[in-house]
């Protein structure tokens, strides 16, 4: 059985996008990452599948989606924000929101719910932002 080499093209163009994807994601210079903005939808295809209601996330407090790898927030009433539960240290998911942080179980990172950024070590850098909207009492990652 022969193999057909990828094309360099094809290669440098898969690094391309996954330093945009990279760069599109870093955070203010401070640490922190942007929160994710509640928005209107504005997919060409229609809205996004729902996430959660909104009535689903504690104020103060938040929900993990591990299928989705991500974390939904709501740091203060009304208030919505999600970032990767992914953690930022090695890569493991994160397992509880507790007291205000989202708690890594693997090595005791903590994260703050209003932005994602480090509130306790080994983590060095904020979980990344992930963009949803809010609409009504529906809540969709966008």
């Amino acid at each position: 059985m022969t193999s057909t080499p990828t094309p360099r093209r094809t290669v440098l163009a898969a690094a391309a996008s996954a330093t945009a994807a990279l760069v599109g994601g870093c955070g203010d210079g401070n640490g922190a990452a942007p929160p994710a903005t509640a928005t209107s939808p504005t997919s060409p295809t229609g809205p996004a599948p729902e996430l959660a209601r909104t009535a689903d996330i504690p104020a103060g407090g938040g929900r993990i989606f591990k299928d989705r790898k991500v974390v939904v927030t709501q740091p203060q009433e009304g208030e919505f924000t999600a970032f990767s539960a992914v953690c930022t240290h090695q890569a493991c998911l994160v397992a509880t929101v507790e007291d205000g942080t989202i708690n890594c179980a693997c090595h005791g990172s903590r994260f703050r719910i209003a932005d994602g950024s480090v509130a306790r070590g080994p983590a060095t850098r904020p979980l990344p932002a992930e963009r949803i909207t809010v609409t009504g009492d529906s809540i969709r990652l966008t």
